[in-house]
């Protein structure tokens, strides 16, 4: 098949953002393959950054990291959570990714002169990067998120793109789905149909009648309502596809599939699919909810008031406690608050801390409190990226006997540069796209916590980092009780550290979260929040001290 061929699904967002068009998008992949059928997912996004590797995790969330190294919006990890499959950069589209195409080739020559526009040049660039996926994934249905609002300036080259490819294609091999809120006004008491008229209308002005229409609303909808929206819209009510907020974002797919969504899609594409099959869905939703035990996580990083910035380790931890038939209570907790007079008021109640990865000074010594709090305590310690390097930090200065160790990140005049910024990073100076990003292997010693829960020697996992563990001073960390569980064996770098002398306290270079599914849990989030579980029901025996 080539790129033009397979069916494809446009999935856009009108009256305003944050509707869940990523979570919609998923939940649609999710009921399709539960049909059986090969689906690949892409989000275009119309910002002119050329990634998301340098933006701002308040303003965007976290940076998804695919296993070719793709700096990622989020929801490429809603894709692939939902869907079970490892997508690639090729699935994240930005408008600076397309302009630097573009202005690329009319600087090779490849336009012959002509006038470079956006239609047909930007446009055709969009639609090659839509066809270009298909063709590489060779999938059934290929489902593409716009981001942004309808009416937006900047979303209008991908909407006329995707609107031209109905012509290209033809009517039968597309889906034009819009996501619009349904606002409820107190003071009229009564649900307004009107906005979503209204994007809709826009979204017709530019030559696309969507085919269905999720109305996302806090208050159910009345067939009063539907109707109006379908009169209005010129849809059939059918298509009209009310949801409600969920408990879960899990429960999305279920909800969508009980409102017939799987059929419409099947039908309007003239799709061959199996009969669905959400039952494994289903029962991963009900461990989730039906807990036996509550257990309390301490998330310790600088942009906890951002519910997005560490999406993928709350989604993995939910995976690891479903898995564990436990409900795990994140408890978002400030590194800068963290002193060594207040550490007990911060953590003495939690039955496990997490400290994620990031960059900067910013409550890296509240990190390091943390750390040694969790060493000294027992306490199950899981530290990923810049974690593991304020636990190699703190072991190091208070273990090790290495007084003033630091990362040269934060104080490049350290009597033990304990963490040092890697070799083929000290020539660049560009931010984005810079890193050591996506998948390397990892060589696991045996008899180690991490060996036992991977069950295998070798593993790959992504990463995203700057900085590693000097090498130059594994000797005296091992002396000091510490294992160096994993190494890169291309870079002979470590990647993965574990205390002798504790219940559970890991730290890794990598990012497991990304790889984290909720009917697969990763390893290492398993094995924390069971470690978790474990010391909360002995959590009373003996106590805990500091100093």
């Amino acid at each position: 098949m080539n790129g033009k061929e397979g069916k494809f699904i446009f999935v856009t967002g009108g009256v305003t953002s944050s509707l869940g068009k990523g979570i919609t998008a998923s939940s649609i992949g999710r009921i399709l393959k539960s049909r059986q059928l090969k689906i690949t997912m892409q989000k275009f996004d119309p910002y002119i950054n050329v990634d998301a590797g340098t933006m701002n995790p308040y303003q965007h969330g976290e940076v998804f990291v695919t296993q070719d190294g793709g700096e990622t919006d989020l929801d490429l990890g809603h894709y692939e959570r939902f869907i079970d499959e490892e997508l690639s950069k090729s699935s994240n589209v930005t408008t600076g990714k397309i302009y630097s195409s573009v202005i690329a080739r009319e600087r090779h020559g490849d336009y012959l002169g002509a006038t470079v526009q956006v239609i047909p040049h930007i446009t055709n660039q969009i639609k090659e990067e839509i066809f270009r996926l298909r063709e590489e994934s060779q999938a059934d249905v290929s489902i593409v998120e716009i981001g942004g609002t309808v009416g937006d300036i900047e979303s209008l080259p991908f909407l006329e793109a995707i609107r031209q490819i109905k012509n290209d294609i033809g009517k039968s091999n597309c889906l034009y789905i819009h996501v619009t809120l349904v606002p409820f006004l107190d003071a009229a008491g009564e649900l307004k149909s009107k906005p979503t008229q209204h994007s809709v209308k826009e979204l017709r002005s530019i030559g696309i009648q969507p085919d269905m229409i999720v109305c996302r609303s806090a208050h159910a909808m009345t067939r009063e309502v539907i109707s109006k929206i379908a009169l209005f819209c010129d849809i059939e009510k059918e298509a009209i596809i009310p949801v409600l907020d969920a408990e879960s974002i899990y429960d999305v797919p279920i909800t969508l599939e009980e409102k017939g969504v799987g059929n419409l899609i099947i039908n309007k594409l003239q799709l061959n699919a199996a009969e669905v099959d959400l039952r494994e869905w289903s029962e991963i939703i009900s461990r989730m909810k039906n807990p036996n035990q509550k257990i309390n996580i301490g998330l310790i990083g600088k942009y906890v008031e951002s519910k997005d910035a560490y999406l993928s380790i709350n989604e993995s931890l939910k995976h690891g406690g479903g898995a564990l038939g436990v409900k795990v209570c994140i408890k978002p907790i400030e590194a800068e608050k963290i002193q060594e007079h207040n550490v007990e008021e911060y953590l003495g109640k939690l039955d496990g801390v997490l400290i994620p990865g990031g960059f900067g000074k910013r409550g890296i010594e509240g990190k390091i409190i943390t750390a040694r709090y969790a060493r000294e305590n027992n306490v199950p310690f899981f530290g990923i990226c810049l974690g593991m390097h304020t636990a190699v930090i703190e072991f190091a200065r208070n273990a090790a006997g290495m007084i003033g160790a630091h990362s040269t990140e934060i104080n490049p005049e350290t009597p033990f540069p304990i963490i040092h910024l890697l070799p083929d990073q000290r020539t660049k100076k560009d931010l984005g796209g810079t890193m050591r990003l996506g998948n390397y292997r990892c060589q696991l010693k045996t008899n180690t916590k991490s060996y036992l829960l991977y069950q295998q020697e070798e593993i790959m996992e992504r990463h995203r980092h700057r900085y590693e563990l000097n090498s130059e001073y594994i000797g005296q960390l091992e002396k000091s009780g510490m294992v160096m569980a994993g190494f890169n064996p291309e870079f002979q770098v470590v990647e993965m550290i574990e205390l002798t002398n504790h219940p559970w306290f890991v730290g890794v270079q990598f990012h497991p979260e990304f790889k984290s599914r909720p009917n697969r849990p990763h390893p290492l989030f398993y094995g924390f929040v069971q470690a978790a579980q474990k010391y909360h029901q002995n959590q009373r025996i003996g106590e805990k001290t500091f100093g």
